[in-house]
C-alpha cells in the first residue's frame, strides 16, 4: 500500500514522503527560495552565440542566463539516445539559431550556484497516461509494461490515435488502462501544448517581446500524483489546508475523486510510521547493512561515488561467498538509496574485488533486479575495467 505525507511549514516548505507499507522509499524537499525550474517552458531570447562550443546563452527572464547545447537543437534522430551518439561536428549551430531571434525551450536541468539552467528545444508534456513529444515521430512503450500482448495493444492504440508530427512515450500507469480514457489523455495534452504554441506567436509578433514563462512545471507535489495516482495509492496526507485543497481538485480533474483518500491533520504528520527517524538516516554519508557490512555515498559535481565495505562481517572460510553476501546486500541496499536520495547523473560502484565472473554476473543481477522498483529511469552499464561498475539514473524532481 501506499500513502502520500506532505508536511508544509509555515514559509511554504514542503517535505514530500512516498511511503510503501510504513517505509519511506522516496522524499523530496521543496523550498520557496529554491524555485524548481526543470520542466518549465518559455519563450526566450538567444543572448549570444558561441561558435567555437556549438552552443549559445538564452534569456528566459531568469536571474541567469540559461545554456543550450547544438545537441538540444537539432531534430532527434533516436528515440532511445536522442542525439547522444550523433556526428555533432557535421551541424552549424549558425544555421539553426542567431542573436536576438527568440526560442521556444524546456528547462531540461535546474540550475545551480555555479550554472545556469540547462533548456532544449525538444519539448516534453506529461498526462497521466503518455508523454507527449512534439515535433518527432517516435512512440515508446514503458520498458515495465513486460507483456507483449499489452505493449501491442498499446502501441496499436497510439498509432490509430496519434496526430502526425508528435511522438509519445506510453506510461506505466497506461497498463490495462481503457482506451478512452488514454484517448483523452492524448488529446488533453496536444491541446495543452497547441495552447502554449499559440502564446508564442503571438509574443514573437513583437519584435520587442521580453522572455515569457509559457507553462510553469506541476511542482513535486503534482509531478509525484501525475506519476503514482492511478497505481496503488491509498491514501494522501497532509497538515496544510491549501495543500488538501490543491490534492483534492487534482484528483477530481483526473476522475480520481473518492478513489484515493485524503485527510488532513493537525498534530505532525511526519511522526508517522516515526518518518522524522527515517529521514535523519537519508542524510548518513554511511549505511550499515544487516550482515554487518556498510555503504557509503559520496556525491560530487560530476557524479556520485559508492563504496561497498565488509565492516564488521567476517563471513565463512570462503572469502569469495563472504565477498558475494556483502556485495549482494549492498547491491539491494544501493538501489533502495538512489529511488530514496533521488540521486541521478553517473553513478560509480566500488564493489569490495570478486575473482569469479560468475560472482559478478550475480551481483549485477541482483542490483538490475532491485532498480525495477525504481519509477525512475536507469541504465547499468556494467563493470569497467577497474572492476567499477558504472549506471546512470534520471532525476525525479530535483533542484540540484
Amino acid at each position: 500500500m501506499q500513502e502520500i505525507i506532505i508536511h508544509q511549514d509555515n514559509e511554504e516548505n514542503k517535505i514530500v514522503a512516498l511511503v510503501e507499507n510504513g517505509k519511506l522509499v522516496e522524499k523530496y524537499e521543496e523550498k520557496t527560495e529554491q524555485e524548481r525550474l526543470e520542466g518549465n517552458i518559455y519563450l526566450g531570447k538567444v543572448q549570444n552565440v558561441l561558435m567555437g562550443m556549438q552552443a549559445a546563452f538564452v534569456d528566459v527572464g531568469t536571474t541567469k542566463n540559461t545554456f543550450i547545447h547544438i545537441k538540444d537543437v537539432i531534430p532527434k534522430t533516436s528515440n532511445e539516445t536522442g542525439n547522444k551518439n550523433e556526428v555533432l561536428s557535421k551541424y552549424d549551430i549558425k544555421n539553426y539559431i542567431r542573436t536576438n531571434m527568440p526560442i521556444l525551450v524546456q528547462v531540461k536541468r535546474d540550475s545551480t550556484n555555479k550554472k545556469g539552467a540547462r533548456v532544449s528545444t525538444h519539448i516534453s508534456l506529461s498526462g497521466r497516461f503518455i508523454v507527449l513529444m512534439p515535433n518527432t515521430e517516435f512512440i515508446t512503450i514503458s520498458k515495465k509494461i513486460e507483456k507483449e500482448e499489452e505493449k501491442q495493444r498499446l502501441l496499436n492504440l497510439v498509432k490509430q490515435n496519434l496526430p502526425k508530427g508528435y511522438g509519445i512515450i506510453v506510461r506505466t500507469s497506461a497498463q490495462g488502462k481503457q482506451e478512452n480514457l488514454i484517448i483523452e489523455d492524448i488529446q488533453k495534452v496536444i491541446v495543452k501544448y497547441n495552447n502554449i504554441l499559440e502564446k508564442a506567436k503571438e509574443l514573437e509578433k513583437d519584435s520587442n517581446f521580453k522572455p515569457t514563462l509559457l507553462y510553469k512545471n506541476e511542482g513535486i507535489i503534482g509531478k509525484l500524483l501525475t506519476d503514482i495516482a492511478d497505481q496503488d495509492l491509498a491514501r494522501i496526507v497532509t497538515n496544510h489546508e491549501q495543500v488538501e485543497q490543491y490534492v483534492k481538485q487534482f484528483l477530481k480533474e483526473a476522475g480520481l475523486e473518492g478513489k484515493v483518500k485524503v485527510e488532513r491533520k493537525q498534530e505532525n504528520v511526519l511522526a508517522m510510521y516515526e518518518l522524522e527517524k527515517q529521514l535523519e538516516k537519508v542524510a548518513n554519508r554511511k549505511i550499515w547493512l544487516k550482515c554487518g557490512g556498510f555503504i557509503t555515498i559520496d556525491k560530487t559535481e560530476a557524479l556520485t561515488a559508492i563504496d561497498v565495505n565488509s565492516g564488521k562481517y567476517i563471513g565463512t572460510k570462503d572469502l569469495e561467498q563472504t565477498v558475494y553476501t556483502v556485495n549482494k546486500e549492498a547491491s539491494i541496499e544501493i538501489a533502495k538509496q538512489l529511488r530514496l536520495r533521488d540521486i541521478g547523473g553517473i553513478i560509480i560502484i566500488d564493489y569490495i574485488d570478486m575473482e569469479k565472473q560468475e560472482t559478478k554476473q550475480k551481483v549485477l543481477e541482483t542490483l538490475e533486479e532491485a532498480l525495477k522498483k525504481d519509477r525512475s529511469k536507469t541504465q547499468v552499464i556494467g563493470f569497467t575495467p577497474l572492476d567499477l561498475l558504472e549506471m546512470t539514473r534520471k532525476h525525479m524532481c530535483s533542484n540540484d
